[in-house]
């Protein structure tokens, strides 16, 4: 890459050159600005590589390949060129990141898991008893084999006249901390310490008593995550040294016996929700899971849950983070 790099580099201004030291030195630590290069004719290049794939991969993921494997943040305004300048575009390695792959079980482990989870489970819901844990607990816990008495997270009236688009509930295992955080902007930090940015700090959020477990878990947070409302769906990017654990109605194939719990590696982002997909769901359940919210996102720092894990459902988890979405 040592030639591609270095005739990139020639082709950058000063102010670009030393704001890419900046960005890489921190690692992306802070909100950065767009570093333009000019697009260019690959083809005189022996790696063929276009500017945001090179120093992608020189940078930050050296088995990076395709440009369809990266996807913009939804802040970066050079993606496109900047006000209709279609000759530049953003190659700041850290306004990208890698798309998540769902990890796939074998057909057999899925099939045995779902015969399991209906004999075992099934019976503790009743259609009727669904119904009522349906309409009084949105936004409380849906991880639980029983509906039991959570804080109520509802999203009322005011909440969507006021213009936001979700409001964030941080649980740790079946206690919510603090309260309710609305969102208004396009996107959002999430992190535990400061100071990693503007947005929701778990840091602020009391609690009379916090576990060793919990603890670590917390200290893993770091950086946390980005959740951005996007064209159709949110994503979540994971800014954090460690993996986050995803899990939404519309991650799951219509039909699905499981839960899907999607596994977001660091610098890696993912769709977790689909406006439209949700909208042809309605009432969703899960066998042993009870009635599932169609409009809500849950996600565990650190630790997963589900069938792969020790952990069945989210409310084992130490730290996790309940996103409450308003019908767009």
């Amino acid at each position: 890459l040592k030639p591609a790099a270095h005739a990139l580099f020639k082709k950058l201004k000063d102010e670009e050159l030393e704001l890419l030291v900046q960005v890489v030195e921190s690692r992306g630590a802070w909100e950065s600005a767009c570093v333009l290069a000019p697009r260019g004719d690959p083809r005189g290049v022996k790696q063929g590589l276009p500017p945001q794939v090179l120093l992608c991969r020189l940078f930050r993921w050296p088995d990076l390949h395709q440009s369809h494997e990266l996807k913009h943040f939804c802040y970066c305004t050079g993606c496109q060129g900047v006000c209709g300048d279609l000759a530049v575009l953003c190659c700041n390695p850290h306004h990208f990141s890698r798309l998540a792959v769902p990890e796939t079980l074998p057909h057999s482990y899925l099939k045995a898991s779902c015969k399991h989870e209906n004999q075992r489970m099934e019976p503790a819901f009743t259609p009727d008893r669904r119904k009522r844990c349906w309409h009084g607990m949105r936004g409380s816990c849906w991880g639980s084999s029983l509906c039991s008495p959570l804080p109520d997270t509802t999203l009322s009236r005011s909440t969507i006249k006021d213009g936001c688009w979700c409001k964030l509930a941080y649980w740790e295992y079946r206690t919510r901390v603090g309260r309710l955080y609305a969102v208004h902007e396009a996107s959002v930090n999430v992190f535990c310490e400061l100071p990693w940015g503007s947005g929701f700090c778990l840091a602020q959020l009391p609690a009379a008593y916090r576990s060793c477990a919990v603890r670590r878990a917390r200290g893993k947070i770091g950086r946390g995550l980005l959740l951005s409302r996007e064209p159709g769906g949110v994503w979540a990017y994971n800014r954090s040294e460690h993996p986050i654990f995803v899990s939404s109605p519309t991650l799951s194939a219509p039909g699905a016996c499981g839960l899907t719990v999607l596994k977001v590696l660091p610098g890696y982002s993912a769709k977790v929700f689909d406006y439209e997909w949700a909208g042809d769901r309605g009432g969703w359940q899960l066998p042993g899971e009870g009635p599932c919210d169609p409009h809500c996102i849950r996600i565990s720092f650190a630790k997963g849950w589900g069938p792969c894990y020790s952990r069945q459902f989210i409310t084992s988890c130490p730290c996790w983070l309940e996103v409450l979405l308003n019908q767009p």
